[in-house]
């Protein structure tokens, strides 16, 4: 009778352990969660003063916010929630991004992208869109189950994941600028955005937000001068923004004013 070597019972325990870990990760973190005062972050600071002041000061400007899963994908799935919440209260701009964002397939193919993985995230991408206006739209309450439900969340983050690499990769030029060391830019997006759980930066939503024509504003709660409020950016500059994030290092959550 053959053993099993050590080191496959060793990959076997770490699987194991990783499985074990993303479960109690899911039960603690819904993908999104439930709005709740911005003031309720207080407590996880109560014992670091900069941050204290920092979120006094936040709670000057801004009023609730909603916290996503911290999996590498909070940036493309707090976007995704707060700006389809925003479109089920204004009819015009759904019909303006729903015309705008139908056209991305054809786009994407044209630039190489393999129709065969595109399709199939395209049409889940569409299929919700299209359940945010008209006679039948969702309420906020099925918007809610949507963004929960881990098959098709996750479907709407890679499509945005894919837009984002087109749009990068159309712009080359200039966001050339950004990148470190020797990558080309289609291996960076290769690498770094279009993979699930890979975590996102000022690259990712400056693209995003050109892609698709929306304003993203991103605060930002760092350890800078205490007396001062968490910096503000828009992506792209100069940009009305639509939707807000807070972003603690390494993670987003959506902010509502």
């Amino acid at each position: 009778m053959n053993s099993v070597p050590e080191s496959e019972i060793q990959d076997e325990g770490i699987l194991k352990q990783q499985r074990q870990i993303e479960k109690e990760v899911a039960e603690i973190h819904p993908l999104v969660g439930h709005v709740q005062p911005l003031a309720s972050l207080l407590k996880e600071y109560m014992d670091d003063p900069i941050y204290t002041m920092k979120l006094k000061k936040l709670c000057e400007s801004y009023q609730s916010l909603r916290r996503v899963r911290p999996d590498g994908n909070c940036f493309f799935r707090g976007f995704g929630y707060s700006y389809f919440e925003r479109l089920l209260d204004n009819e015009e701009e759904w019909k303006k991004f729903q015309a705008h964002v139908s056209g991305t397939k054809d786009q994407l193919l044209a630039q190489g992208f393999p129709k065969f993985t595109l399709e199939d995230f395209y049409d889940s991408f569409m299929e919700v869109v299209n359940q945010l206006g008209g006679e039948g739209k969702v309420d906020a309450e099925e918007l809610s189950r949507i963004f929960n439900d881990s098959a098709t969340s996750d479907y709407l983050v890679v499509y945005l994941r894919l837009m984002t690499s087109g749009q990068l990769q159309r712009e080359e030029d200039f966001y050339q600028n950004f990148l470190e060391g020797d990558k080309t830019m289609r291996e960076f997006c290769q690498q770094e955005v279009e993979p699930m759980y890979r975590e996102s930066d000022h690259m990712h939503a400056i693209a995003l937000g050109s892609c698709l024509k929306i304003g993203i504003r991103v605060v930002y709660l760092d350890r800078g001068e205490a007396t001062t409020s968490p910096p503000e950016h828009d992506f792209p500059e100069d940009c009305t923004p639509s939707v807000y994030l807070l972003y603690r290092p390494g993670h987003y959550d959506i902010l509502y004013k």
